[in-house]
């Protein structure tokens, strides 16, 4: 599935939408380059979960949980993890297998642990189409 957007407020409704399907157990894995629109979409994929806490990336802290929304929602940035073992410390497999959601920033650098049945999402820019354009990539989605 293939979505474009010409503004952040559209690639915040994109998050939404995926947000308000998703089910427990789901795994999604967020792809892009830095200022891409990530947090962005994450913010609107919490709203989806009808988070109304303020999301921000855990850059430092790898992961932040949420658990206000209709579901549990784990939000991961691997972007500083330099060794697969600190993924093991924190307990990823109690997040990616428990009974919320996860979302991880940059999961291309952990792919070896991410589940085979995760969703993939690429956010990339085009500058030839505008500044604000987005093509968000979703793969392996199944509702």
């Amino acid at each position: 599935m293939i979505y474009e957007t010409l503004s952040s407020a559209e690639t915040f409704e994109i998050g939404k939408k995926l947000g308000g399907q998703s089910k427990k157990g789901q795994v999604f894995c967020l792809i892009g380059d830095l200022g891409v629109g990530k947090t962005t979409f994450t913010q609107g994929f919490a709203k989806g979960l009808e988070i109304d806490e303020h999301i921000s990336s855990p850059t430092y802290t790898i992961v932040n949980e949420y658990d206000e929304g209709r579901i549990p929602f784990y939000h991961f940035d691997v972007y500083r993890i330099s060794h697969i073992e600190e993924m093991d410390e924190i307990g990823y497999e109690e997040y990616f297998f428990g009974n919320g959601v996860s979302l991880v920033e940059w999961a291309n650098l952990v792919e070896e642990i991410i589940p085979e049945d995760a969703i993939w999402i690429y956010i990339e820019k085009d500058l030839e189409k505008g500044l604000d354009y987005r093509k968000v990539t979703v793969n392996n989605l199944v509702l």
